[in-house]
């Protein structure tokens, strides 16, 4: 059938990963570092992805392409989602002896889960709390990641590249419930790890909240390059 569908330029795309977070039917992913149309089918026509893309990539066309199908979107996202048995998802804090947090190597993270995905919106640990919301390759490219940057925080991470899903959303709901201090965000210099530091500028915006917010930028290398 011949109907409106998105078109992504390529030469244009800068591989920030945004318009894959806003896609809310998974039809954009990330292939080789540029944004591409997975599944006609997957595609609604609607747009969603338009307004997010900073470099002015996609636009629509007409063409022939398979109807949307919402049933198949729905199932690609069922499969996606973890059963909410999972002990991966069970929210809990982690205690520790104040000699031992003094200590070489041992690590600062003080709740669980910390994939933003995963995190409840109402828990303990979040009251007073200061958030910090990482990139997930920070962790393994600044060395002393821990004792720099977990130590002291709530921290949240997520890979605004691979993870088909809105941060923002998220982020929005668990600023505007509880009584969040100050936001750090720790991002990669890789263009696609602005999907993670929009997320963030998104959710303080739209959780009508002034919060004290910082964005830390480490480069490939290991360097701490802005803060």
């Amino acid at each position: 059938m011949i109907r409106r569908i998105i078109k992504i330029d390529e030469e244009k795309c800068n591989g920030c990963g945004i318009c894959a977070d806003a896609c809310h039917e998974g039809a954009i992913g990330m292939v080789n570092g540029k944004a591409k149309l997975l599944r006609d089918d997957y595609c609604d026509g609607l747009g969603d992805c338009l307004p997010a893309c900073p470099t002015g990539a996609i636009s629509f066309e007409m063409r022939e392409a398979a109807a949307y199908d919402e049933a198949a979107v729905l199932a690609a996202k069922s499969q996606d989602t973890l059963a909410c048995g999972c002990p991966g998802t069970q929210s809990r804090k982690i205690e520790r002896k104040a000699e031992t947090v003094r200590t070489e190597c041992v690590s600062q993270l003080s709740q669980w889960p910390v994939q933003i995905k995963l995190a409840p919106v109402n828990a303990p640990y979040f009251d007073g709390a200061h958030l910090l919301i990482a990139a997930d390759c920070t962790a393994y490219a600044y060395a002393d990641f821990h004792d720099r940057f977990i130590r002291g925080r709530v921290t949240l991470v997520g890979c605004p590249k691979l993870d088909n899903i809105d941060y923002s959303e998220k982020l929005t709901e668990i600023i505007a419930a509880n009584d969040i201090k100050s936001v750090k965000v720790v991002r990669m210099e890789v263009p696609c790890c602005g999907g993670i530091e929009n997320a963030v500028k998104t959710a303080l915006k739209n959780s009508g909240k002034f919060i004290p917010w910082q964005v830390i930028t480490i480069s490939t290398d290991g360097r701490i390059i802005s803060e």
